[in-house]
């Protein structure tokens, strides 16, 4: 395994190393950001949990024992169940997370169910996550790393500027939130894209066909923070429509979170001085990582 890299989300220090060229982010240093006592035993205590850790085990990794696993998601709804991560990687064979001793020690997670860990300590938490890990990310990948985020820093201004014209220009002005009628036949991709886009996939379309014939959507428009709202707001509503909860509630909810949430990803200070962490990194001048 390779040294470990570091992020900060909001005032928590969150470490990352490298297994088998895939990154595993450090659920321990995650656990912080959580109000109340609470352990990842308690997570995976959970039967939602389960059934995702063995989704993500079946997509990636063949030698996933189902057996052990069978006997383990029949045990979850017992009050006296509980399992550790060493016991789930020890008797199912699962790859996605596991726990390590020593300098870099504590329970580590596949970014996939690092970031679905982090619905469970907070929607916002989750998005300040993914936005912060993608941000390391694109600064990895680039070998001119201080020129790069000068031009990231210029690219996202001017591209904000064009998404604010192209917004006034070619989305269609309905008032959704006046008359609800349109929400009993909408599917669940619409009531997103009009709790973010205040806009159904049918109206863009017929208000912009010259994008349309190209094969282009609604989604496509969209900026780096309304894709990164559009994610969380897709777990929330799925943990919605398990709950029973109506459409129309739904709807009326995501609303007041899309709003809140864009609202603080839009007014985030790009333009913060970078300050070199090491040869591959470049963090925010404000920011002091330990």
């Amino acid at each position: 395994m390779s040294k470990s890299l570091k992020i900060q989300v909001e005032d928590k220090v969150i470490s990352i190393i490298k297994k088998d060229e895939q990154d595993y982010i450090c659920l321990t240093d995650m656990l912080k950001a959580k109000d109340g006592v609470f352990f990842i035993t308690d997570w995976m205590r959970n039967r939602n949990t389960l059934e995702f850790l063995s989704v993500w085990e079946k997509i990636n990794n063949p030698n996933f024992n189902y057996g052990e696993f069978a006997t383990i998601r029949n045990q979850s709804g017992l009050n006296s169940f509980k399992v550790s991560v060493k016991e789930w990687t020890k008797k199912t064979n699962a790859i996605g997370i596991f726990s390590k001793a020593g300098r870099y020690g504590g329970t580590y997670a596949h970014k996939d169910i690092a970031f679905e860990f982090g619905t469970w300590i907070s929607p916002t938490f989750k998005l300040y996550l993914i936005t912060e890990y993608q941000r390391l990310k694109e600064i990895e990948t680039n070998q001119y790393n201080l020129e790069w985020n000068f031009k990231r820093i210029i690219s996202k201004a001017n591209y904000h500027l064009q998404t604010d014209a192209v917004k006034k220009h070619i989305l269609p002005h309905k008032d959704y939130d006046k008359n609800k009628e349109w929400i009993i036949y909408a599917e669940e991709a619409d009531i997103l894209n009009v709790t973010l886009f205040n806009c159904t996939a049918k109206d863009w379309r017929e208000s912009n066909s010259e994008f349309s014939n190209k094969g282009m959507n609604i989604r496509d428009m969209a900026s780096i923070n309304e894709l990164a709202v559009l994610s969380n707001l897709e777990s929330l509503n799925a943990e919605m429509i398990k709950s029973g909860i109506s459409k129309e509630k739904r709807y009326l909810k995501l609303k007041e979170i899309s709003t809140y949430q864009l609202t603080i990803l839009n007014e985030k200070d790009y333009m913060k001085a970078l300050k070199k962490l090491n040869d591959n990194i470049f963090v925010d001048n404000k920011k002091k990582l330990k």
